[in-house]
């Protein structure tokens, strides 16, 4: 079993804590898995299994509690006693005002709660009124190219790091796309994920009545992932005399996806100015594999891939993203964890002279000292001026 560790050192800290732990992530991405290994970490710190209570709203088993009153009086009955409870709630968002109930437990007991979700309006809405300031939010990736070598090295591969690249690249990192060998098996697999996100978090939830049309718009903004779009953009790329979205209607639809972690938009930060501007934002698909079914470019392919997992990994690390605005262009990362910051660009290969002038160059408006990193699926180091270069494997397995 692969550790989630990028997950994991983020969250052990509160363990204990008071503020409860919300978890979200993309449907089938491994948010049960990671409440399990929280489990055994606890079980292992010396807590009791008597005194943690965990619960899957999407067993049939539990199907009686997805209504708050029967969870209430369930939870309520389990937690007799003093001391410290541990509640662990998996896709609580299939119990209808589940906010008020957690929100009795947190207080009027002694408890540490964890929540999971493939929702991201968990941290939004009720729950954020009434939890103002209670909360701590984390995000579930599929595995991460660190945690893919590390599972596939599990499975008895013996493919070179750069070989499994090639893999992720193609297939991606959902826990049950990765355990297959046979490729269509992978894409079965991978299909059937895409739909039950699509029907369970998207359309169901949102009750969708024009499906085909959200399809149209959600198959364009997965293929244009690491591309800025807008919803006035992709109205006119989708209408035509026959069939016409209109730019509301999209912008909807990028909600509701984004809302379902399928996607991440990306604001753009003025370096310069050091603020958030709130226009041109780029969209990043959560996972290479879902790229694959909906990609819709011929040129250039590679490059916005890589810029897409580089995210994605930079995410699955508990970093915060921005895209650099400069005077007369723009760096394609600002990440920031901490007090750390570096800033990253992203290229396939750095082919020629001027790909090199171009992908280092875009450091140049920026006169601050934090690292600055070109990242390329080149062997050879090219570092110059201060500015690092990586190679992508090298990348991906580093703490960066």
């Amino acid at each position: 079993m692969v550790i989630r560790e990028s997950c994991l050192s983020q969250i052990r800290p509160f363990y204990r804590s008071e503020m409860i732990k919300v978890i979200t992530g993309v449907r089938r991405s491994g948010k049960s898995t990671l409440l399990r290994q929280i489990i055994e970490e606890l079980v292992q710190s010396g807590i009791s299994n008597d005194r943690i209570l965990y619960v899957n709203f999407e067993d049939y088993a539990y199907r009686s509690l997805c209504d708050a009153d029967a969870l209430y009086a369930y939870i309520e009955e389990k937690t007799n006693g003093k001391g410290t409870w541990y509640l662990l709630f998996d896709e609580i968002q299939n119990v209808d005002h589940f906010e008020r109930v957690v929100n009795s437990f947190r207080a009027t007991k002694d408890v540490s709660i964890f929540l999971t979700g493939s929702n991201s309006r968990l941290l939004s809405g009720e729950l954020a009124t009434v939890l103002s300031g209670r909360t701590l939010s984390f995000r579930v990736m599929p595995f991460n190219f660190r945690e893919f070598i590390q599972f596939r090295s599990e499975q008895s591969d013996t493919r070179t790091s750069e070989e499994l690249l090639d893999v992720y690249l193609t297939w991606g990192g959902f826990p049950l796309v990765c355990r297959e060998d046979d490729d269509r098996n992978k894409e079965v697999i991978l299909s059937n994920i895409y739909d039950s996100v699509v029907l369970k978090d998207v359309i169901m939830r949102n009750r969708i009545t024009s499906p085909a049309a959200l399809e149209r718009v959600l198959a364009y903004v997965i293929g244009n992932s690491s591309v800025t779009i807008s919803g006035n953009s992709i109205a006119a790329a989708l209408s035509d005399k026959n069939q016409k979205v209109s730019s509301p209607t999209v912008y909807d639809f990028i909600k509701y996806i984004e809302d379902a972690c399928i996607c991440d938009k990306v604001a753009r930060y003025d370096i310069r100015g050091k603020k958030a501007l709130a226009f041109q934002e780029k969209i990043y698909v959560c996972d290479p594999g879902f790229y694959r079914l909906k990609k819709n470019r011929i040129k250039s392919e590679y490059g916005h891939l890589m810029e897409t997992i580089c995210y994605n990994d930079l995410i699955s690390k508990g970093y915060k993203v921005f895209i650099g605005k400069t005077l007369t262009g723009e760096v394609d990362f600002i990440a920031e964890r901490g007090a750390e910051k570096f800033y990253l660009q992203v290229a396939y290969l750095l082919s020629d002279e001027h790909i090199i002038d171009r992908e280092f160059g875009a450091f140049s408006e920026i006169p601050d000292h934090y690292p600055k990193y070109v990242v390329s699926r080149d062997r050879t180091t090219l570092t110059r001026d201060g500015i690092i270069h990586k190679n992508l494997v090298d990348f991906l397995l580093s703490d960066e």
